[in-house]
């Protein structure tokens, strides 16, 4: 960060802030844009979208800027950048190739729109930015190419929880402790809830029902973990990990077996642990003498040991992401290579053949981060991909469901990102079901 803030001061010095297009105006787009336009300095909202024009104006207009204007051209963010104007739109597209935009944020947590703007992004050169770990859980990988390709960075976000896990990670492995556990701390899991159940909360904190419903039946967790396992190459101890419950993540050690620990890394959350909401790395690290310092300095016996951040604060941290893209060409987390990880779909009640799931956060399913070797030997959906797939045949609850269960809606550009992604890392023929 140190170094961050040094740079982004030298561009405010200069004239010349990193310029940023948000692609969402929702509860995160909204943070986000408030905090750079409040508190980072060298960095400004070059451009927001939204599909509802008042709700991209609205966005700026809580950040005190009550003189923006739609646009309706690139000529016309161009110049607005050029002018140190401020501009909302209705088409992503303009955002992603005006020539003076830096870095595409891409904050709308949806997969099929999410996938369109990261390829419009990646192809007209510009940094990525995800807010999306529904689209990065099964796409990040395929997306990391293209954009090595292209010479930009894609990256998942500082202040979400991959980023904080990730950016622990990292810290605690430059200090000499080599991580076997990537961990979250959640407060609550019920594979059944439902956007009625969760309704009042969503209503209470205004944000999206669907959203908070993947909050609470498991599914985001799951989306987190599989970008955390992606970019770190650990995987998942048992379906959908194991989640024991934990009075306070120093206690995290106690939760996991031995074999847990030594199988060679692995994600994996605590349940009900204090301090949340945050996450947590166990390190390993058996040098006697170092093992003394560490009991010395209240961190245990050895040769694990816990350490943790007690929150994360994603509108907040995000901007540093878009720094470190633009200015020193670091990703926060990006997937390593081939995917280790993805997230199953299971039935959240009985269903029967020609439903139409309603996907991530809705009634009838929700996500379980396994094995990518489990995902492929199953041929199972990915939970990403689940909306809109109409059901073959009768699915019991908590059945995981495959591809020969279902027909896949035609011409999305998600499911051709999947089938690049398979058949780049894994080779073979693609033999789902499309009919």
């Amino acid at each position: 960060m140190i170094i961050v803030d040094t740079a982004l001061k030298q561009r405010q010095s200069e004239s010349r802030p990193v310029q940023v297009g948000i692609i969402g105006a929702g509860y995160m787009g909204r943070g986000m844009a408030l905090t750079i336009e409040k508190s980072i300095p060298g960095m400004r909202v070059a451009a927001i979208y939204n599909r509802t024009l008042e709700k991209a104006k609205l966005a700026l207009e809580q950040c005190g800027i009550n003189d923006a204007t739609q646009a309706k051209s690139v000529s016309d963010i161009e110049s607005a950048v050029e002018q140190g104007k401020y501009v909302y739109c209705d088409d992503p597209g303009l955002i992603c190739q005006a020539g003076n935009v830096e870095a595409i944020v891409e904050a709308t947590g949806e997969v099929e729109f999410g996938a369109h703007v990261s390829m419009s992004a990646i192809n007209n050169g510009k940094h990525l930015v995800l807010m999306n770990a529904e689209l990065d859980a099964v796409a990040g990988p395929i997306l990391k190419k293209y954009a090595d390709q292209a010479g930009v960075v894609v990256t998942n976000v500082d202040g979400d929880q991959p980023g904080v896990v990730m950016n622990l990670f990292r810290w605690a492995e430059t200090i000499g402790y080599q991580p076997v556990l990537a961990g979250n701390i959640k407060g609550l899991q019920d594979h059944y809830r439902t956007p009625e159940t969760q309704k009042g909360f969503a209503d209470q904190h205004k944000q999206g029902v669907k959203m908070i419903t993947s909050f609470a039946d498991g599914t985001k967790i799951s989306m987190e973990m599989a970008v955390i396992a992606n970019a770190t190459g650990f995987g998942v101890a048992a379906r959908g990990m194991k989640g024991p419950t934990c009075s306070h993540v120093t206690k995290a050690i106690d939760c996991f077996s031995e074999e847990d620990l030594s199988r060679g890394g692995i994600v994996d959350f605590i349940l009900g642990a204090e301090p949340g909401p945050g996450v947590f790395v166990i390190g390993f690290n058996e040098e006697p003498i170092l093992q003394q310092y560490a009991s010395y300095l209240k961190m245990g016996d050895g040769p694990y040991y816990t350490f943790y951040v007690p929150y994360h604060l994603p509108h907040l941290e995000s901007p540093i992401t878009v720094a470190r893209a633009v200015l020193f060409n670091d990703a926060a987390i990006a997937p390593r290579g081939a995917p280790v990880a993805d997230v199953l779909t299971a039935a959240k009640r009985d269903l029967r053949a020609g439903e139409v799931l309603d996907g991530i956060g809705g009634f009838h399913c929700y996500g379980m981060v396994d094995n990518i070797e489990v995902a492929r030997e199953g041929d199972y959906l990915p939970m990403s991909l689940a909306e809109g797939c109409r059901l073959k045949r009768d699915i019991a609850k908590d059945e995981i469901i495959s591809y020969q269960d279902i027909v896949v809606p035609e011409g999305r550009l998600c499911d051709q990102l999947r089938k690049e992604q398979d058949q780049h890392f894994f080779g073979g023929d693609d033999t789902r079901a499309k009919s």
